[in-house]
């Protein structure tokens, strides 16, 4: 069978792995469940090394598989196909690469929790519907993957169905994704309208041969398309879901950060960055709101005492890089950043877990300190995370990081050297509050007592006490630590392949993509790589690690040499109750949007159609049929000479009606006789 007839195998294996465990995964022991998980993670990947092999050596830039037409209209027909490009073969690589090193980290994690069962088959649904949606040939398939990772999502973030605040942020992040789903759809009906197809190839190819398309209904479509992404990639406005979504445990978190969820917006805006080229004004929008979103999320991180808090506001903000690379064009950049961010922010989060795992619930990392000796592999590894996250060379971050930065400041966009500012300080907060995280963790004083600890092993503080097991101080098991270590070395070395020229590199990565990036439209808007300044890129890289190594120092002053300084005189400061509220932003958006919405739904849902039309109905049948009865009942009177009248009544009744039958059809008959039959002459 050809390669490009077995990408349906790809998505396939995850979705059996699914129906085998949500249905069997009851009656089989862990081990079954974890194997069942496993194989079916690891087999998309092994097929995704074979689809890399098969295109690189036969020098080929896309393969398309169409298997059946899937909606057909006179004038409309949507293929049911799967395309691999170089974009979709870096994707692929995430999510099945970092995929499978959180499923088995989850082994050992959940390995004591309740739905053991049902929570790998949740994680198998959710790397099905991720893998759809990069294979996709069409919006429309694109946007069952795009929902179905929203349920997958709604599902393991609720996974802890009892706690009710788990309950609430499933839910409020499957809200907050309808909003941005909404935006999705509208811009799938104008493209359907303009173009009659939601085919990538027919859509794109149909641009191309009307170089004259720009602005009018391709801004409104690639706004939307902005609205659809800021909702997955929790960007501003519809950012406030994912720090909620920490209620999962904490392989989901990774999974949902690092390798799936929040990428599919970046994904989207890459995808179709033919339509935003066409619209410089819907590129500025994609970079303010990512530069906003960056520094907006890094200031909120700089205050959480929730270690995996922390790491949510830090997604964000790295988001924020993501869609400002985007915003300039530098879109080889921004899918650069998405794959070293999946290494290190997959490692901190499961680093994270393994902290936990080790104190046995704890989050709060003012409960935490002087764990570098007791959990070692955890403080190396993790300690590799966050100098990546930082941008401190030659670590993965400061690679991808970079090239955005620089990027901003050598796009042609009026706001490039303000967006490059803002970058830059969000770079220095970056590591400023990772540092804090590292020293607050790992160093000073202890602030645990470890005779308190064991309300629960492997998981969360949240869990069932029932299974509590009394534990001390431990270093997670082999399963967990070596998802760690491989995780570490990416962080390390996974940003080798975009070292720009300036650094005596070749910038692998940018050229590999330059087939699926290659502009046609609108070239000035892209900086090239033979159109650098190295002199300047080696400026700003010292620039931006400088900012970096001013960040440690402030953390490294303010939470190792004297530790509570910083936080006894921060707590009265009005900014900092602002920053630690979150800018009130749920608050508004309580008062604001969802308690109005809430009032007029139950004027209008409750008390209107409930009460009044689905209540009144039934009220108004009721009274019909027992004032129905109460007439009836008269009749049944028991007295004969009631029973006699009645029929006496009907009789006459019966008469009347066949007197008055036979006398209507004698006239018909009458008008339709000849008229010589009545003359008697």
């Amino acid at each position: 069978m050809p390669v490009e007839h077995q990408l349906w195998l790809i998505p396939l294996f995850p979705l059996l792995g699914f129906v085998l465990n949500g249905t069997l995964g009851r009656r089989l022991p862990r081990s079954g469940v974890a194997a069942i998980a496993l194989l079916f993670t690891a087999l998309p990947a092994i097929w995704v090394v074979r689809l890399w092999q098969f295109m690189l050596s036969h020098d080929v830039l896309q393969i398309t598989a169409a298997y059946a037409p899937w909606i057909q209209t006179s004038n409309f027909t949507v293929r049911f196909a799967f395309t691999a490009d170089h974009l979709t073969l870096i994707m692929l690589g995430v999510i099945t690469g970092v995929g499978f090193l959180i499923h088995l980290y989850s082994v050992g994690y959940m390995a004591h929790e309740d739905g053991y069962w049902r929570f790998f088959a949740y994680l198998n649904l959710f790397m099905f519907f991720m893998l759809v949606l990069v294979l996709a040939e069409s919006f429309l398939l694109l946007f069952v993957g795009w929902e179905g990772v929203g349920l997958a999502s709604y599902l393991l973030i609720g996974f802890y169905w009892t706690k009710p605040s788990a309950n609430n942020a499933g839910r409020k992040a499957f809200v907050v994704n309808r909003i941005g789903d909404f935006g999705f759809l509208l811009a799938m009906f104008l493209l359907i309208n303009h173009f009659g197809t939601l085919s990538f190839v027919q859509i794109f190819s149909a641009l191309n041969r009307q170089p004259e398309l720009h602005g009018g209904f391709l801004t409104t479509i690639a706004l939307l398309l902005v609205v659809g992404a800021a909702g997955k990639s929790a960007q501003i406005p519809l950012y406030v879901w994912l720090p909620d979504a920490m209620e999962g445990p904490t392989p989901v978190s990774a999974l949902i950060h690092a390798a799936t969820m929040v990428t599919a917006g970046v994904y989207l805006v890459c995808r179709t960055h033919l339509l935003f080229d066409r619209s410089p004004f819907a590129l500025g929008v994609v970079a303010v709101v990512g530069a906003a979103t960056a520094l907006f999320a890094a200031t909120i991180g700089m205050v959480q005492h929730d270690i995996k808090r922390v790491l949510a506001y830090s997604t964000i903000s790295q988001l924020g890089y993501m869609f400002l690379g985007c915003g300039v064009a530098a879109y080889s950049a921004a899918v650069f950043h998405l794959m070293t961010h999946a290494f290190f922010k997959a490692l901190l989060f499961l680093a994270a877990g393994s902290v936990i795992h080790a104190l046995s619930g704890e989050q709060d990392m003012r409960k935490m300190g002087g764990l570098w000796r007791r959990t070692p592999v955890t403080f190396w590894t993790m300690t590799a995370g966050v100098i990546a996250i930082a941008g401190i060379p030659p670590f993965a971050g400061f690679f991808s990081k970079d090239e955005i930065l620089y990027r901003t400041f050598a796009s042609p966009n009026h706001l490039g050297i303000l967006l490059w500012a803002v970058g830059l300080l969000t770079a220095g907060l970056t590591s400023f509050y990772m540092f804090r995280l590292w020293f607050k963790t790992f160093f000073g004083a202890v602030r645990f007592d470890e005779r308190d600890l064991g309300q629960v092993h492997a998981g969360e503080d949240e869990h069932d006490e029932g299974q509590a097991h009394a534990h001390g101080v431990h270093e997670s098991p082999w399963v967990m630590l070596l998802p760690l270590a491989m995780l570490a070395l990416l962080s390390l070395v996974g940003g080798w392949v975009g070292v720009p020229q300036a650094l005596k590199g070749s910038n692998h990565l940018e050229h590999f993509l330059d087939p699926v990036f290659a502009l046609t439209s609108v070239p000035e808007n892209v900086v090239s790589a033979d159109q650098v300044s190295h002199g300047l890129e080696l400026g700003l890289a010292a620039a931006s690690t400088l900012t970096a190594l001013l960040g440690f120092a402030a953390a490294y002053a303010f939470y190792f040499q004297k530790p509570g300084t910083l936080g006894r005189r921060a707590a009265d400061s009005s900014v900092y109750r602002l920053v630690a509220a979150k800018y009130y932003v749920d608050e508004i958006y309580q008062a604001a949007i969802v308690t109005p919405l809430y009032s007029v739904s139950r004027l209008v849902l409750v008390w209107a159609i409930d009460s009044g039309v689905v209540d009144g109905s039934g009220a108004a049948a009721a009274w019909l049929t027992r004032s129905a009865g109460e007439g009836t009942r008269r009749i049944q009177s028991g007295n004969l000479r009631s029973y006699a009248g009645w029929l006496a009544g009907g009789a006459a009744a019966v008469i009347l009606l066949m007197t008055y039958t036979s006398l209507a059809r004698h006239s018909t008959l009458v008008q339709h006789l000849p008229v010589n039959l009545f003359d008697h002459r």
